[in-house]
């Protein structure tokens, strides 16, 4: 069956996802604020799920209508063939958003939904009531100007969610965006790559992970699995393909923190992403940073001083990263910080900067792309994606 289908992402990385489809072969791609559109049938589902770094989900778009009522809504819902995706004893779970909306009760918006969905049920499969203690369907109602959305998730646990993660920091870098921030890099296999403040390790694992070509979703699971309308065999053939794609390249990335309990965290992270071979954490402050070599990669997500005690110290901390990059002025330098201002103590203007969101928190991506021997080469990690492919 065909589908079309959105895959949702972090404010700022729609651009990113986009280019992972093209590369996957999806031709017909189209952007918005926080999604990109394509279509396929279920061996894309799963594709998408397994092979995307920089998305949070993949939706099954239903319908799209106007509807300034409670009775528009309810019409417009109830003339979705439902029954063809969920079975008789599907447990159906209804969210919903209201923006700019006439429609602005999203309690009561989720509640028509529901109902004109058993409405729409009860003709496919007879009856009024279903006991819905089976598969689980996560139907969402997003209303925005007045034009509703009603789409079915097919992912379950966003997908930021790999399986290697268990423990991290108090705010803890998404995946999804580490994943973004390196192949947003121009960072290569010959060049060494170190994180100065490594934390749980999530940058170091996402960068081995795509240039050993390991797909994210990989170690997990996914709802959409459960459903009768998906094949078994369709996930296990994406995966197996997935496996078969993976890559045993020569390269090195090292992790600093001066946290032994969080490095050993890195290493676990590292170790159930079966990348720890290539990763070396060192129990180290960034203070002490040095290196031989002429060029290299930092790419890395330092303390941003969120309170105000903290804000000459984290000042101070970035004085020095300036230095450092006066010092190997070779070598790139990708930071992802929310510290407003972070130029002024840096020492000097990025090459590049991207607002980004880190969960709720507004981030700003600043690389400073200063190695003569790949100038002009941008977007490196993805065109070695499409080389992988």
């Amino acid at each position: 069956m065909d589908y079309n289908l959105i895959a949702t992402t972090t404010f700022g990385l729609e651009g990113i996802t986009a280019k992972e489809l093209k590369t996957l072969g999806y031709d017909d791609v189209k952007t918005e604020t926080s999604k990109v559109f394509f279509s396929g049938d279920e061996m894309d589902i799963a594709i998408a799920n397994i092979h995307l770094r920089t998305a949070d989900r993949i939706l099954i778009k239903m319908a799209e209508f106007e509807a300034r009522s409670f009775e528009e809504l309810f019409q417009g819902t109830k003339k979705v063939n439902w029954g063809k995706i969920i079975p008789i004893n599907g447990k159906m779970h209804v969210i919903g958003k209201s923006i700019k909306s006439t429609l602005h009760s999203v309690p009561d918006c989720q509640s028509i939904v529901k109902k004109a969905i058993i409405t729409s049920m009860s003709e496919v499969y007879g009856g009024s009531e279903f006991k819905e203690d089976g598969p689980v369907y996560k139907i969402e109602v997003a209303i925005l100007k007045d034009k509703v959305t009603l789409t079915i998730d097919t992912s379950g646990s966003g997908l930021h969610k790999r399986g290697y993660r268990e423990n991290s920091g108090a705010a803890p870098l998404k995946e999804t965006l580490a994943a973004a921030m390196v192949l947003l890099s121009r960072w290569q296999e010959s060049y060494e790559l170190i994180d100065p403040f490594c934390g749980s390790g999530t940058i170091l694992v996402e960068a081995a992970m795509i240039m050993q070509n390991i797909a994210p979703g990989i170690m997990r699971d996914f709802v959409c699995e459960t459903w009768p309308s998906m094949p078994d065999y369709i996930f296990k053939q994406v995966r197996e393909g997935a496996k078969r794609a993976e890559k045993n390249k020569e390269i090195k990335l090292i992790g600093y923190d001066n946290d032994t309990w969080v490095l050993r965290t890195a290493q676990n992270n590292a170790y159930k992403a079966g990348v720890s071979d290539y990763i070396e954490f060192q129990h180290r402050d960034f203070r002490e940073f040095s290196h031989r070599k002429k060029n290299g990669f930092i790419i890395t997500n330092p303390p941003y001083g969120e309170r105000l005690s903290e804000k000459s110290e984290v000042e101070k901390l970035y004085k020095i990263f300036g230095d450092y990059k006066n010092k190997y002025e070779n070598w790139e330098f990708n930071i992802l910080t929310s510290y407003e201002g972070f130029e002024k103590p840096f020492g000097r203007k990025s090459t590049k900067n991207r607002k980004f969101y880190n969960g709720k928190l507004k981030c700003y991506y600043y690389q400073y792309m200063d190695n003569k021997e790949i100038k002009g080469q941008g977007d490196t990690v993805i065109q070695e994606m499409i080389r992988n492919s």
